[in-house]
């Protein structure tokens, strides 16, 4: 028999069945076994210890061969959790020890490995997990709770075969793209509601219903569903702002009508400060931009009603006070026309006015019409007319300072010694340069009215007179009076030389008109101020008073035409 195992477990086995055998021969003497017989039974022995041996050799095998299995499935799955794990530079301890270690030492070297990248996986999955449930909970919030984008789920779905930190940080970087869209469209989010919230209030509308009206979640002020940063949030929330921005542009442009209608009727009533200032938070809407409105509830549907009834309120009131409006208006136009030389229109004179009115003939309101377009055409003349109208004031001052000069000239005692004195020698100086000017004065003028008149293709009326032939009289009135002036100084040099030559003849006699005791007075009085002004003396030199009306020159047209 062959000799299995160690020395000392074969050593027992031989020794065990030798004497077992030495026994059996001593029982099959005793019984009287041939020799044959207890050879064949120990052939027979012999084989069943071979079948039990053969046996035990085929359990053995199967026991080698599923070790064998069992590490190259230990070998397979780690090197699965490796691939996917992208553990690529972990050496395996069975490759280590394929040569030198049995199989047992090889499946329990392989196993803590195997555990540690076990317990690796499930880590990495569950990190997978939960960047995937970030992913899907803010994909949610951007597609929309009923639209959610299955392509999008779909693409990141969770593969058991790539773990590696590559896949993850991949992962990782899409969670980062889609947290930094979902910022990116809360920020737009709150600024669409604010801008919203802003002209709700300036409107007076109920914010709350108008964004609940784009979706539920952006007034929600719990948090068990988040805020809704969908396209279609997004796209609702911009077109309310431009419902919103053009239902502002509409009040404000029917405020300012009814606030321009307010401020006309104001002026017409002469309405007083308080019964204005009733209304002073909407008036300041006329000077500025529609951004700058911002003030709460200033377009709200109320306050346009409240100044619209003020509106029809006024306009009744003006309607029951037409015909004072009218006279008051015909009384500011005559002014006007007073104050700029300018001759009103008489077909809304204040007689014939009040006798259409009273009538019936006329429609106040449309009288009213005429005359305010009357003012605003006599104010438009008067500004073409201003430089002309100024010169014309310099003109009228130097024929004053002439008048002053010629009554200053004829004082004999102007150079006496007194009070005021030189203050008046002062300002017969300025006027002697004054009255040098007038004649170019004159031509300056003549020229710039004939211009006037060519652009106009009208004659320029000064009080209902032209003031071409105003000017063209006072230059001939004033030639006149040059000649005059003339006529005199020869006249007197001519009386000199008579008598001149009667006191050589018969000696000089003292003249009874040039006693002292017949002196004029000082013809000078003081005016408050030190100087002494000329008293007032019938003048022959003809000048315009300050304020010329129509009576007065058609007096000077027939004096000079006579």
């Amino acid at each position: 028999m062959l000799a299995l195992g160690s020395p000392t477990i074969s050593f027992r086995a031989s020794s065990g069945c030798n004497h077992l055998l030495k026994e059996l021969q001593q029982i099959w003497t005793e019984i009287g076994e041939s020799v044959a017989d207890q050879d064949r039974m120990l052939l027979e022995l012999e084989r069943e210890c071979l079948e039990v041996y053969r046996r035990k050799v085929d359990e053995v095998a199967n026991t080698k061969a599923r070790l064998h299995q069992s590490v190259a499935a230990k070998e397979a799955e780690l090197a699965t959790l490796m691939a996917a794990l992208g553990e690529l530079n972990i050496d395996s301890p069975i490759r280590k020890e394929k040569r030198s270690s049995s199989l047992k030492e090889k499946l329990a070297s392989v196993a803590p490995l195997l555990d540690n990248l076990k317990m690796k996986k499930e880590a990495r999955m569950k990190q997978f997990a939960d960047i995937k449930t970030q992913i899907e909970k803010i994909s949610e919030e951007i597609s929309g709770y009923n639209n959610l984008n299955s392509s999008l789920i779909s693409s990141i779905t969770l593969d058991e075969q790539d773990l590696s930190s590559r896949k993850l940080t991949e992962y990782q970087g899409h969670l980062h793209t889609l947290q930094k869209e979902k910022s990116d469209r809360l920020q737009k989010v709150l600024e669409y509601v604010n801008e919203v919230h802003s002209l709700c209030g300036v409107l007076g509308l109920d914010f709350g219903k108008t964004v609940s009206e784009v979706d539920p979640s952006l007034q929600r002020t719990n948090t068990e569903q988040s805020t809704n940063i969908s396209n279609s949030t997004l796209e609702g929330l911009e077109q309310t702002i431009l419902k919103l921005k053009i239902e502002r542009k509409a009040r404000i442009q029917k405020l300012k009508d009814v606030v321009a209608s307010l401020f006309e009727l104001w002026n017409l009533m002469d309405s007083s400060k308080e019964e204005m200032n009733r209304f002073s938070r909407i008036t300041y809407i006329l000077g500025n931009a529609e951004p700058e409105i911002t003030h709460p509830g200033l377009l709200s549907t109320d306050v346009i009603e409240q100044a619209s009834a003020e509106v029809e309120r006024l306009t009744e009131l003006k309607a029951s006070r037409m015909k004072e409006l009218v006279m008051k208006r015909r009384s500011e136009l005559e002014e006007i026309c007073r104050m700029t030389h300018i001759e009103p229109d008489t077909n809304t004179a204040a007689e014939k006015s009040s006798a259409l009115i009273d009538s019936g003939l006329v429609d106040p309101s449309e009288l009213l019409v005429n005359i305010e377009a009357q003012i605003v055409k006599v104010k438009e003349e008067a500004l073409s007319r201003k430089e002309i109208t100024d010169r014309i004031d310099r003109w009228l001052f130097a024929c004053e300072e002439e008048n002053w000069l010629e009554g200053y000239n004829q004082d004999d005692s102007r150079y006496s010694a007194g009070r005021g004195v030189h203050i008046n020698l002062k300002r017969a100086e300025r006027a002697r340069v004054t009255v040098n000017k007038i004649p170019a004065m004159v031509d300056n003028l003549i020229n710039k009215t004939l211009a006037w008149e060519d652009e106009r293709k009208a004659l320029f009326l000064y009080d209902g007179v032209r003031l071409v032939s105003i000017l063209e009289d006072y230059k001939v009135s004033r030639r006149q009076k040059e000649e005059e002036k003339k006529r005199s100084r020869d006249q007197k040099k001519f009386q000199d030389l008579l008598l001149t030559e009667k006191e050589a003849m018969y000696g000089s006699r003292p003249s009874p008109r040039k006693s002292n005791s017949f002196r004029k007075p000082n013809g000078y009085r003081a005016n408050g101020n030190g100087s002494m002004t000329p008293n007032p003396r019938r003048n022959s030199c003809w000048a315009p008073p300050l304020v010329i009306n129509a009576k007065y020159w058609k007096w000077v047209r027939q004096l000079l035409t006579s």
